[in-house]
This record gives C-alpha cells, structure tokens and sequence, in this order.
C-alpha cells in the first residue's frame, strides 16, 4: 500500500519561498508518478505540478509555470515542490498524490485516491 505524507508548509509573506516534501512508501513497481495539487476553501481542487518516476518528465499548471519547481530524490522516495515568489492566490491545502505517468500528463492526479493528507500553505498579503 502507497503512503505519502506532506511537510514544509506554513505561513509566508507575498514573494517569500517555500519547500514542500512528499515522503512516500509501498511501491511495488518503478512506473509511477506522484504530484501536487492544492485546494483552497471553496475552491475546486487545482492540479499544480507532478513528475514521472520512469522519464523524470515534469509537468506544471500555468499559475505556478517558472515559480514552482518540482523534483524528487529516488534513494530517500520523496518529492519535492520549491516554491518561490509566492502569492495570495497560492495560499491552499497542497496535496501530493500518487498515480500513473498517464494521471500525470492528463493532469487526473486530482483525482487519486492515493494521496497524503495535506499541508497548509498561507501567504500573507
């Protein structure tokens, strides 16, 4: 069974960096992706960035595209999003989620049921 648990969020001013960590357990297979998304209260759930475990190909929503970056360590199974010059409208839950390099690309990681419980991003105004 794949687990994820969230780290690194936690309150910062507009423009001000954050890094967030997913570490995950229970893979029984090298092809896979794992991903952010974030949800802000009354919002619709918002695919962020995810990578592919096989490829290393990276993927970003265009709110976030040359601000966040995305990386992952394979000898610790983790994930990794640095987030830089951070808005209000970044502030949400971020999620990371575990699924196929399908999910990924198609941007369905929103929809994993295989997923951490989430860290709290606020970036003050």
């Amino acid at each position: 069974e794949v687990q994820l648990v969230e780290s690194g969020g936690g309150l910062v001013q507009t423009g001000g960096s954050l890094r967030l960590s997913c570490a995950a357990s229970g893979f029984t297979s090298d092809d896979y992706a794992i991903g952010w998304f974030r949800q802000a209260p009354g919002k619709e759930r918002e695919g962020v960035s995810c990578i592919s475990n096989s490829d290393g190909d990276t993927y970003y929503s265009d709110s976030v595209k040359g601000r966040f970056t995305i990386s992952s360590d394979n000898t610790k199974n983790a994930v990794y999003l640095q987030m830089n010059s951070l808005k209000p409208e970044d502030t949400a839950v971020y999620y990371c989620a575990f699924g196929s390099y399908y999910q990924c690309r198609s941007w369905l990681l929103v929809e994993s049921d295989v997923r951490g419980l989430g860290t709290q991003v606020t970036v003050s105004s």
